[in-house]
């Protein structure tokens, strides 16, 4: 039997999918073109010969090989992050594996959701109740996200440091961020549960008072200076891997002391794809790796060329990575997809243990 308002949804998801699209390739565009919106001339002005920058794409593999193992590591030692917030121990062959499936998904299906796969999973898998693992995974990436905005101010210090003065006030702006961002988990952490139980008490929201308790079961490091010391320490090998990636690819086309730059544009990166399920995700890549590139000197072309290739090899090393776990844990990819079996299951599992009673 089909729903009254089926055909008005699928028509709002075609709509914003289009939309998506189309706004994507307006913001990868700034990349290769100028927009001349004066009205005279052309709308769109080359930034540099494209047959030229094709033919020197080569060239780039001697940064790029590196860059790509770099982000590959990043399996492996989120995996062994994700521990420091997961009160029950699980094998780290598993935590891999989980994490893998989460990058495969988050770069090879739209919607990034891979985070929320890889809870999904843990739950299924391991018999970690599904707010629980969402919640550990966000005090890792919350503890990212500290790290990162350390090392993009320790680059104050290094060579760009007067270039750098033009990010300042996105830097306070991120910095800010964080801290509420911390704060509010803090707080979680410490009254979800309670809040929880006073609801239980009260025989009242039986949904609201199972989710705060998962909650404050998940955000469970945060309780503790020395739980989120701990996140924080094995949060700083990913970053800092992904951030001498970037620092990497930002020296190989040739910007002097492009090394203390990789946090800078990584920073970058996360603020603008900070929301899951942006349609236009690798549109804001393109358009923000190039900006910071030719704001930290490069050229038009080498910053296109930064662009193309960081993408690329994102998407290559991770994808590659992340579809050897998919294979081992002997799922298919249309289950992973939005409307497969296992989101189908995920959204049941969800609403079930929505309505569970909430431990006293």
């Amino acid at each position: 039997m089909r729903l009254p308002n089926a055909g008005g949804r699928t028509w709002l998801k075609v709509l914003g999918a289009v939309v998506g699209l189309v706004l994507s390739v307006l913001l990868l565009s700034t990349a290769f073109f100028k927009w001349n919106l004066h009205g005279a001339g052309d709308l769109l002005i080359p930034r540099f010969p494209l047959r030229k920058f094709l033919q020197d794409l080569p060239g780039h593999l001697v940064w790029l090989v590196p860059f790509l193992l770099l982000q590959a590591s990043l399996v492996p030692l989120r995996a062994v992050q994700w521990q420091a917030t997961l009160r029950k121990p699980i094998p780290f062959r598993d935590r891999y594996h989980l994490v893998g499936i989460g990058v495969f998904v988050h770069n090879a299906l739209p919607g990034k959701l891979g985070e929320v796969t890889r809870a999904f999973l843990l739950s299924r898998t391991q018999n970690v109740p599904f707010v629980r693992g969402l919640g550990s995974v966000g005090v890792c990436k919350l503890m990212e996200f500290a790290c990162l905005m350390l090392l993009v101010a320790l680059s104050f210090l290094g060579p760009f440091g007067t270039t750098m003065a033009h990010f300042r006030g996105e830097m306070k702006v991120a910095v800010s961020l964080c801290i509420g961002l911390v704060a509010l988990v803090v707080l979680l952490a410490h009254w979800a549960a309670p809040l929880g139980r006073w609801l239980h008490k009260r025989h009242s929201l039986p949904r609201v008072e199972s989710f705060l308790s998962h909650v404050g079961e998940g955000l469970g490091t945060a309780r503790s200076f020395k739980g989120m010391a701990k996140v924080f320490f094995f949060s700083i090998f990913p970053v800092s891997a992904s951030a001498l990636a970037y620092g990497l690819a930002l020296h190989g086309i040739g910007i002097p002391g492009g090394l203390f730059a990789g946090a800078v544009v990584l920073g970058a990166i996360s603020l603008g794809q900070a929301l899951p399920g942006v349609p236009a995700g690798m549109g804001i890549y393109y358009f923000v790796t190039s900006w910071a590139a030719r704001s930290l000197g490069a050229s038009a072309e080498d910053a296109a060329a930064f662009a193309t290739l960081t993408h690329l090899g994102t998407v290559l090393s991770q994808v590659s990575v992340g579809a050897l776990s998919v294979h081992h844990s002997k799922l298919r990819i249309r289950d992973l997809r939005k409307g497969g079996r296992l989101a189908a299951d995920a959204a049941h599992h969800v609403a079930h243990e929505a309505v569970e009673p909430a431990p006293p």
